[in-house]
């Protein structure tokens, strides 16, 4: 079934001639209203001129109409040139909405270093439908994802649609993937951006593929108020379930994985505390390794514990597997064969206790195989 946008809001995608497979590789998002937003952009300092170009129209604090997204080319590294065919990007869009270009925010996804074509782009706009539907805005912004990723929820009548790209380059220092989030409810720009940071901390910033953070990735959030308002509380509540099934999907769909991780991480001192240590196992190679062989080695676990940051006294901690007591303050006898097996589901819970304090975090990952190799070291060749 097609996934219908909140009020007011259109998408739609074209064949632009990026993407060496053919398919669709240019989409735009765009609200017939101006949107209050809220923005988080990667911390890796070799950032693309589209998170450069975002931060400063976020900076301005202007209201936001569409934004544009390009698949297959990152237009990162490529000079003084990338500056310029960013900015002819969003004037292309703007032209095609009728907006001003400092209304439309630009994002740009896959290869490093290749500059854009960006002719094809302002060629391909003018022939791109918008429709009430994200499917084809969701399916244009892939690169090697294997899924769709998108989620939605309702909270006092509006809605809440987020549309997610991401399988490989993935690791915690914004958002390291591509997420949009669009409603209509009405809520005001300070607001957002008084909360907004605190969902990618919970959500997309605990998401880890791989180690590496991306040059190019961010996340935003667009409420048009179309709708009109909603308690402020419930709409974090229900915006954090669709960012975290997002984030659920980025991992599950990680590059060579077979199967999802989930790490529950409670009693830490701190909620961030939690947070280091959940990620710190989802994060390890070692672990990861062992997750898709299905051996229930803890001890890599409990080392990841140990170097995660967060306060830990090995005496204390508790790791249980898939519902199975492997550790408590010290080694436990447990059926070895039994813990493997119950490995092999296409999503596997670490669940650890730190016995420091209340407070709880989670993380996703997947496991670590010789796909994500055999993609990685074919990339561009």
């Amino acid at each position: 079934m097609a996934l219908r946008l909140p009020l007011g809001f259109r998408a739609g995608a074209v064949r632009a001639g990026i993407k060496p497979s053919g398919k669709p590789d240019l989409a735009l998002l765009a609200s017939g209203l101006p949107a209050s937003w809220a923005y988080a952009a990667t911390q890796n300092r070799a950032a693309a001129p589209s998170v450069h170009r975002g931060r400063r129209l976020y900076a301005g604090g202007g209201l936001l109409r569409a934004v544009v997204v390009n698949a297959g080319n990152a237009n990162c590294a490529t000079g003084s040139r990338g500056v310029l065919d960013d900015e002819r990007m969003a004037r292309a869009a703007a032209l095609r909405l009728g907006l001003p270009v400092e209304e439309v925010l630009t994002a740009s996804t896959g290869v490093i270093g290749v500059p854009l074509p960006v002719e094809r782009i302002e060629e391909a706009l003018p022939r791109l439908d918008l429709t009430p539907f994200a499917d084809a805005f969701a399916e244009a912004i892939l690169t090697t994802d294997l899924r769709v990723k998108t989620a939605e929820a309702q909270v006092g009548g509006a809605r809440i649609v987020g549309v997610a790209k991401g399988s490989g380059m993935i690791h915690p220092r914004m958002a390291t993937m591509l997420a949009f989030l669009v409603t209509d409810a009405a809520l005001p720009q300070e607001a957002l951006r008084a909360g907004f940071g605190r969902v990618v901390d919970r959500t997309f910033n605990q998401v880890t593929v791989d180690g590496d953070t991306s040059t190019n990735d961010l996340a935003v959030l667009l409420a048009n108020g179309a709708h009109g308002e909603v308690p402020l509380s419930a709409f974090w509540e229900a915006l954090e379930e669709v960012a975290r099934e997002l984030a659920r999907m980025i991992a599950r769909d990680g590059e060579g994985a077979t199967k999802l991780m989930v790490v529950r991480v409670l009693g830490a001192a701190t909620e961030e505390e939690a947070r280091w240590a959940a990620r710190a196992v989802a994060a390890s190679p070692l672990w990861k390794s062992a997750l898709y062989g299905n051996d229930p080695n803890w001890g890599r676990i409990l080392a990841a514990l140990g170097n995660s940051g967060a306060r830990f006294d090995p005496l204390k901690t508790r790791i249980v597997l898939q519902g199975i007591l492997l550790y408590d303050g010290e080694a436990l006898p447990f059926d070895r064969e039994a813990a493997s097996q119950a490995m092999r589901g296409e999503e596997v819970e670490v669940l650890v206790d730190l016995r420091q304090g209340e407070a709880q975090g989670e993380a996703f990952g997947c496991d670590l195989t010789e796909g994500y190799v055999r993609i990685n070291a074919l990339y561009t060749t």
